[in-house]
């Protein structure tokens, strides 16, 4: 975690550091066609790491001592390379330095909150990062947690329908014209056959109610195998025996005595999340050994709400892991702050598409290299 190893002591290991940021950007040179463009990006790389207040091109470009921007902003709109290349190198560093067998595969969006009309995809539109609606760019992101730590994995923007309906918006955005509108929770479902396919293993996938709800994202995840605790609001239904309930009927019948158990979600900034849980076993589907279910999870303090979880685990799995796994979901938030607050995430000043995907990407890049030399520190402390 950053605030464990930040990067301003990463970068007094100054052998360690230079000789991974080095190899990291000779392995991502490989999907850049002109040298050009590759210094670039290891100049862009090197800034988003540096003493910068706001990473943007502009404060790039004065920290690199060169006299405007447009270098910068050549590499992030125009010039040629692999953004989809970095992103699957990004996950697979990402995996290499975290894989573990509680591994937590996480869904997640996170607003980007920018003035006017033009950027790719923004409009006014509610945000969990503000809390309520506002002028903003909506990502959805897939992240990888285990004890080792947390990171960004994969990234999408929202295309709103309003704008995949408007063509000429569209173009002036830089908006491909095969792209159109999809759901979040579609744009979840391809990140999570991307990192599947790739070989990425993971204990659970977790997210919140948003991705819950998605039956058909579900439905992809049984088939694989693929455990999962996601959230669902009390407007789902779920099936019991014959009977098609709503999940929020079935949390105002739950008795008191219903058999709940009080367990940790994980560890917080100060002390242990504890709650109170209960499993409710529902029809089981149609895969052999796995067991559907709703867990339900009620907060010590008297009066707050019930919040419940669809889940999809190997019959036998202990309520304390699925307690686990409902609560990894927050270690995404982590990675948003961290990435937002350190890397500049959030501080681009690019409205086309290609722009989004190039600077979210080399920023997630950073992040991975982060991990690593956290990693290769905490290995070094060991021995």
């Amino acid at each position: 975690m950053l605030n464990e190893l930040t990067l301003e002591n990463m970068r007094k290991q100054t052998r360690d550091w230079e000789s991974a940021l080095s190899s990291w950007l000779t392995e991502l040179g490989g999907y850049v066609k002109r040298a050009e463009a590759r210094k670039r990006l290891s100049a862009y790389l090197r800034g988003l790491l540096g003493d910068v207040e706001r990473r943007n091109s502009w404060q790039l470009a004065e920290h690199q001592d060169d006299a405007h921007p447009y270098g910068f902003q050549h590499l992030i709109n125009r010039a040629r390379w692999d953004e989809d290349g970095v992103r699957d190198a990004v996950r697979q560093r990402v995996y290499e330095a975290l894989r573990y067998d509680d591994g937590v595969l996480i869904m997640d969006e996170t607003g980007f909150l920018k003035k006017g009309r033009h950027s790719a995809g923004l409009k006014r539109q509610y945000s969990g990062t503000a809390g309520r609606i506002e002028n903003c760019q909506i990502g959805v992101f897939l992240g990888y947690a285990s004890c080792w730590g947390q990171r960004l994995m994969d990234r999408a923007l929202f295309l709103p329908r309003d704008w995949a309906d408007d063509r000429e918006r569209c173009r002036q955005a830089g908006i491909p014209e095969e792209v159109s509108h999809m759901p979040k929770t579609t744009l979840a479902r391809e990140m999570l056959n991307r990192a599947l396919n790739s070989g990425i293993t993971a204990r659970w996938v977790t997210g919140d109610a948003v991705y819950g709800e998605s039956f058909q994202l579900r439905w992809t995840l049984e088939e694989r195998g693929q455990g999962y605790v996601i959230a669902v609001s009390r407007k789902a239904y779920v099936w019991q025996g014959l009977e098609q309930r709503k999940v929020g009927d079935l949390l105002e019948t739950l008795p008191g005595n219903a058999g709940w158990i009080r367990l940790s979600a994980g560890a917080g900034s100060q002390w242990p999340r504890e709650y109170d849980w209960v499993f409710l076993p529902v029809n089981p589907g149609p895969f052999e050994e796995w067991q559907r279910g709703v867990l339900v999870r009620r907060p010590l303090d008297v009066g707050q709400e019930l919040t419940a979880y669809f889940t999809f685990a190997p019959c036998g799995t202990s309520l304390e892991d699925l307690a686990l796994a409902a609560g990894a979901r927050w270690n995404i938030e982590r990675c948003f702050q961290e990435s937002k607050s350190r890397l500049g995430l959030d501080q681009y000043e690019v409205r086309t598409w290609r722009g989004w995907y190039r600077h979210i990407t080399l920023v997630m890049a950073a992040y991975a290299l982060l991990v690593t030399l956290r990693r290769h520190q905490l290995k070094k402390a060991c021995c």
